[in-house]
C-alpha cells in the first residue's frame, strides 16, 4: 500500500486523538475512528455524522434556558465485538493486550488495525480490521474482520449491532447540555442476515435509516434489544497458521434529506442488499479516492509532504465531490467529531481558495448554502435596523444565529456571555470566497447570478453600518468584534463591542469597491434586474463610493491599531504568565479565572490585523489603504507584523498559519517555525485536547494553500494567473496541479529558482501566465520553464 498514517501501541490518553485522526469519510457522512468493540465512555467515543445533519434543543444552564443546535451523533454502525465462548467481551481496557497498530492508508481511505489479546488460556487471539467509508458510492461503508488464534482451538462469539442508543457527548464542556437528539427509534430484520434501524431526530424530524448485512462462514442470528438491532454467531478458530475466519459487515445509510427516494430505510434496506462484497467494495473506493488523488495532487517532499497528504485526505474526507449534491457549508471541525456544534463559521475562508482551484463545483455547492440563507442573513439586518445582508457568525441548518448565548470556562468553571456574534466581517469572509471564486474559475453565470446578489447585500450592510464623524471627518463602524476573539468590549464597558477594527473596515471597504466593480460590468438588463429586485435606491452607490474611501483606520505608535483605543491598553507580563502557566494559547481563560479579563490587555488570540497579509498581496492592500486616504509603506506593515507578533498567544489552530504566510513575505527567516506549528496543529493536538473532539479543517486547508498560493504568490485575476514565488529554505521544491477556467491538470512545479507550468492537451485558449514583470502565454499541450529571481 501507499503512504500511511500510523499509531503503535495501545495508549488510552491518546484514544480520542487517533479516533479524529484516523476519521473515514466521504463528504456525505464520516465516522470517527473509533474501536467497534469498544462503547463511548471517557477514553473511547464512537460518532457518524451526516453533513447538514442537525437538531435543535434547549437546556437548562447557569439559571437561564438556551438553545443549541448540533450537528447529530447518528446511530453507531461499527459495533462489532467478540470473547471467547462463555468468556468476557474484549476490550483494550478489560484484557491484556499483546500487540495494537492503526494505519490509516491514505491512497485508497482504509483504516486498518490489528490487535493482539491475551487469551485466559494463555493463547493470543489476533484481530485484523479493514474498514472503509466509500469515497464512490456516498451511501455505503464496510468493516471486515479477521480473527485467527495462537494456542489452542477455541470458539469465539461475535455480536454484531446498530446502535440507536446514542448521544451527543463528545465534548465535555458541553454534558450539562441536552444531548439526547435521536427519538422513536426502532428495529427489525429485512433479510437473512440482514437488520435495519429506524430513527428521528427530535426536533429537525430528520428521518435516519441503516441496514446492515453481517457475512461469514457461520450461520447468523438476530437478537432484539431495545435501540439495537443484534447478530450474533459462533466461530470455530484452529490455530493452525493459514486459519483466518473472516466477518463481513456492511451498512447503508439514508436520511430523508437525500433526493430521488422515497423512505430513507426503505433505500437503505435495499442498498445494503445489492451491495457487493467487501472485494468488490474495496476495488471501487480505491478508484475513486485514486481518481480524486488525481484532481488534487500535491508534491511535497519530506515531513511537511506527509502531513499535507493528511490534511489533504481529511479535507477531502469532509468536501468531496458528493458535497455538490448537498446543502450544506464548512463544518469548522469537519465531521469528525462535535466541537462548535457542527457549526459553519468563517472556515471557508480559508478552505475555498484550494478548492476553487481542484474542485470548484464543490466551492459553488458551498456559497450556494450562503446564498439560500441570504433572505435570513437580510432578515437578520433589518432586526438591527440595517439595510443589506448580516450573515451569522455560527451557521447550522436554516442560516440563523447559531452562537450560543453562553460559553464554559473549564478553567474557573463559570458560564459566561458569548459575544462572539458580534464578528460581522463574516460577511466579508463570503464576499471574498465569492470574487475568488469567479477569478479561478471565471464562472460569469454565478459571478453575475447569485454572487452578485450576495455581494450586493453585505456592500448595502455595511455602507449601513458606517456612520460619518465630523470630529474626524471619516465613516465608522462601531460595535464589532475582530478575528482576535479576545477582544469583546471596552474595559468597563457596560455593552460589548469594539469601534473601528481594522480588519473589519479594511475588509468592508474592499467589498465596498469590489461591488462597485461588479456593478458597472454588469449587462445593463441584468444589473436593472439585480437593483430592482433588491429595492437599490438611486443614491446608495455614490454613498458606497464615500464609504469605500474614507472608513476609518486607526493608528497608534506608526502601527496599524487592531481598533480604536488599542493603543491604550495596558501591557501584559508576557514572560510572567508563560512562567507561572507554560501554555498561554488560551489566555482569555487564565485570566478570567484569575478574576481578570483580556480586555484590559494588548495581547491577541490570533491573528486580526496581520489577516490582511494573508487575504491581499502586499500591493493589493498598498492600494486599499490608498483608496482609503493612507500611506501603507514596507516599514509600517514590518513594524505592525513585529507589534503583533509579540503580543499573540496563538489560541487558535487558524494562527500559526496566517503568521507564517504573513512571514513568508514579510520576514523569510521567521516563517518555518509557524508553518510547523500549522503543520502539527493537529497531529500533536497543540491546543491541548481540542483535536479529540473534531479536526480543524480551516488550518488543514490552510497549509494546503500556503503552498498553493502563500509560497507562489499564486492569484487568479484579470483572466491570467499571477505568480511571485518566496520559496523557503525548508520548503523550496514543491509541485502541484490545478484546474483553471476548463483547463484540467494544469501542472506547476517550483525548483530552485526554476518555475515549471505544463498544460495539458485540449481545445481551450491559451492561459497567459504573469510572473512579475512578464507575460508568458502558454497553450494547451505546452510546457513553459521561467526564471525565478529572488
Amino acid at each position: 500500500m501507499g503512504p500511511t498514517w500510523e499509531y503503535d501501541g495501545y495508549r488510552p490518553e491518546e484514544e480520542r486523538l487517533r479516533e479524529s485522526m484516523c476519521t473515514l469519510g466521504n463528504g456525505y457522512f464520516a465516522t470517527r475512528g473509533a474501536l467497534p468493540e469498544c462503547t463511548a465512555d471517557d477514553i473511547h467515543y464512537p460518532g457518524t455524522y451526516a453533513a447538514g445533519c442537525y437538531d435543535r434543543l434547549t437546556s437548562e444552564v447557569a439559571g437561564r434556558r438556551v438553545e443549541n443546535e448540533d450537528m447529530v451523533n447518528l446511530p453507531n454502525w461499527l459495533p462489532l465485538r467478540f470473547r471467547p465462548a462463555g468468556g468476557a467481551w474484549l476490550t483494550p481496557d478489560s484484557a491484556p493486550v499483546t500487540e495494537h497498530h492503526q494505519a490509516v492508508h491514505l491512497d485508497d481511505g482504509l483504516l486498518e488495525r490489528r490487535t493482539g489479546y491475551g487469551l485466559p488460556g494463555g493463547g493470543t487471539l489476533h484481530v485484523r480490521q479493514l474498514r472503509l467509508v466509500h469515497m464512490g458510492d456516498p451511501h455505503l461503508a464496510a468493516l471486515r474482520t479477521e480473527f485467527t488464534v495462537e494456542g489452542e482451538e477455541i470458539d469465539l462469539e461475535v455480536e454484531a449491532a446498530l446502535d440507536g442508543r446514542v448521544t451527543n457527548a463528545g465534548v465535555a464542556r458541553y454534558r450539562d447540555l441536552d444531548g439526547r437528539h435521536l427519538t422513536q427509534v426502532r428495529t427489525g430484520t429485512a433479510a437473512p442476515g440482514t437488520v435495519w434501524l429506524r430513527c428521528h431526530t427530535r426536533t429537525s424530524r430528520i428521518e435516519c435509516g441503516l441496514a446492515a448485512r453481517l457475512t461469514a462462514d457461520a450461520p447468523v442470528t438476530a437478537v432484539y434489544e431495545p435501540e439495537r438491532a443484534v447478530q450474533h454467531m459462533r466461530l470455530r478458530l484452529r490455530p493452525a497458521s493459514d486459519h483466518r475466519v473472516t466477518v463481513d459487515k456492511t451498512v447503508a445509510l439514508y436520511t430523508s434529506h437525500d433526493p430521488a427516494i422515497g423512505d430513507p430505510l426503505d433505500a437503505a434496506v435495499d442498498h445494503v442488499g445489492a451491495a457487493p462484497a467487501f472485494d468488490a467494495l474495496r476495488e471501487t473506493h480505491a478508484t475513486a479516492w485514486e481518481q480524486l488523488w488525481r484532481r488534487t495532487v500535491l508534491e511535497v517532499p519530506g515531513e511537511a509532504g506527509s502531513i499535507l497528504r493528511l490534511h489533504l485526505f481529511h479535507v477531502l474526507q469532509t468536501l468531496s465531490p458528493h458535497t455538490a449534491d448537498l446543502d450544506v457549508g464548512v463544518p469548522a471541525r469537519g465531521l469528525h467529531g462535535e466541537a462548535y456544534r457542527g457549526h459553519v463559521f468563517w472556515d471557508e475562508l480559508f478552505v475555498l481558495p484550494y478548492l476553487n482551484l481542484h474542485l470548484p463545483e464543490v466551492s459553488r455547492a458551498l456559497l450556494h448554502y450562503r446564498h439560500r440563507r441570504l433572505d435570513i442573513a437580510c432578515q437578520a439586518a433589518r432586526e438591527l435596523g440595517r439595510r443589506g445582508a448580516l450573515y451569522p457568525w455560527q451557521s447550522g441548518s436554516d442560516g440563523r444565529e447559531e452562537t450560543p448565548q453562553l460559553h464554559l470556562n473549564p478553567r474557573s468553571g463559570r458560564w459566561l456571555p458569548d459575544h462572539s456574534r458580534l464578528q460581522h466581517h463574516v460577511g466579508s469572509a463570503v464576499a471574498y470566497n465569492i470574487w475568488q471564486y469567479c477569478e479561478a474559475t471565471g464562472d460569469i453565470d454565478f459571478l453575475h447570478g447569485e454572487g452578485a446578489e450576495m455581494l450586493l447585500h453585505i456592500a448595502r450592510f455595511w455602507a449601513d453600518s458606517a456612520r460619518y464623524d465630523h470630529r474626524l471627518g471619516r465613516h465608522r463602524i462601531r460595535g464589532v468584534v475582530g478575528p482576535d476573539e479576545y477582544h469583546d468590549a471596552y474595559p468597563g464597558a457596560e455593552a460589548p463591542g469594539l469601534d473601528d477594527n481594522a480588519y473589519t473596515n479594511v475588509t468592508a471597504a474592499w467589498v465596498l469597491a469590489r461591488t462597485l466593480e461588479l456593478l458597472s460590468a454588469l449587462p445593463e438588463p441584468r444589473r436593472r434586474e439585480l437593483t430592482e429586485s433588491a429595492g437599490l435606491e438611486e443614491d446608495e452607490p455614490a454613498r458606497w463610493e464615500e464609504v469605500s474611501r474614507t472608513l476609518h483606520v486607526p493608528f497608534h505608535d506608526g502601527v496599524i491599531s487592531q481598533f480604536e483605543g488599542y493603543g491604550d491598553l495596558a501591557e501584559l507580563d508576557w514572560h510572567g504568565y508563560r512562567v507561572r502557566y507554560e501554555d498561554i494559547r488560551r489566555l482569555d481563560r487564565i485570566l478570567e479565572a484569575e478574576g481578570d479579563t483580556v480586555n484590559r490587555y494588548k495581547a491577541s488570540k490570533q491573528a486580526d490585523v496581520l489577516m490582511l497579509g494573508y487575504l491581499f498581496s502586499a500591493a493589493e492592500l498598498r492600494s486599499l489603504f490608498h483608496r482609503l486616504g493612507y500611506r501603507l509603506d514596507d516599514r509600517t506593515w514590518s513594524a505592525t507584523v513585529d507589534h503583533y507578533l509579540q503580543r499573540t498567544s496563538h489560541g487558535s489552530t487558524l494562527s500559526g498559519l496566517v503568521h507564517g504566510w504573513v512571514l513568508a513575505r514579510a520576514r523569510r527567516a521567521d516563517a518555518w517555525a509557524f508553518v510547523q506549528e500549522a503543520l502539527r496543529g493537529d497531529i500533536a493536538d497543540l491546543q491541548g485536547g481540542t483535536t479529540g473532539e473534531g479536526i480543524h479543517l480551516g488550518a488543514m486547508a490552510g497549509t494546503l494553500d500556503l503552498v498553493q498560493r502563500g509560497l507562489t504568490g499564486l492569484e487568479t485575476r484579470g483572466g491570467a494567473l499571477c505568480l511571485d514565488p518566496v520559496p523557503l529554505p525548508e520548503l523550496s521544491s514543491y509541485g502541484f496541479s490545478i484546474r483553471y477556467h476548463g483547463h484540467w491538470g494544469v501542472h506547476l512545479r517550483l525548483r530552485s529558482s526554476l518555475l515549471e507550468i505544463a498544460v495539458p492537451s485540449s481545445d481551450r485558449g491559451l492561459i497567459d501566465v504573469c510572473l512579475r514583470d512578464r507575460v508568458v502565454p502558454v497553450g494547451p499541450g505546452e510546457t513553459a520553464r521561467l526564471s525565478v529571481r529572488d
